[in-house]
């Protein structure tokens, strides 16, 4: 067996083709990450501008724990490292509030409709 450090290209064919579609999942995995949390923002979004109107704070503390220990459980039960699950979802929630509290500046900032 030959193994490279500059690619695959003096890899056995048969090596390289099971590395291309591995590969090759692992791109469709990215895309569909990307897509999901394209979707879960237009949600938060939606949050951020309810949360806005209605003059609450963008960070939900209590909500956040919630979220974490869920994840946390979710992640144990796929045989994902839950700490790894944890940080994901802080750097997510980390943007989330950035957006809301944006949401709130630009609602605040905006003269009452009449």
């Amino acid at each position: 067996m030959t193994i490279s450090n500059t690619g695959t290209g003096d890899v056995e064919p048969e090596v390289r083709e099971e590395l291309e579609r591995l590969r090759a999942s692992i791109d469709n995995i990215d895309a569909a990450v990307v897509h999901m949390l394209a979707e879960r923002f237009k949600a938060t979004q939606q949050v951020g501008r309810l949360k806005a109107r209605h003059r609450l704070p963008p960070a939900d503390p209590a909500r956040e724990s919630r979220q974490i220990a869920r994840l946390r459980s979710l992640a144990e039960d796929a045989r994902l490292d839950p700490a790894f699950a944890e940080k994901f979802l802080n750097f997510i929630v980390a943007e989330v509030i950035r957006h809301h509290e944006r949401i709130a500046e630009d609602t605040a900032a905006k003269p009452p409709a009449s």
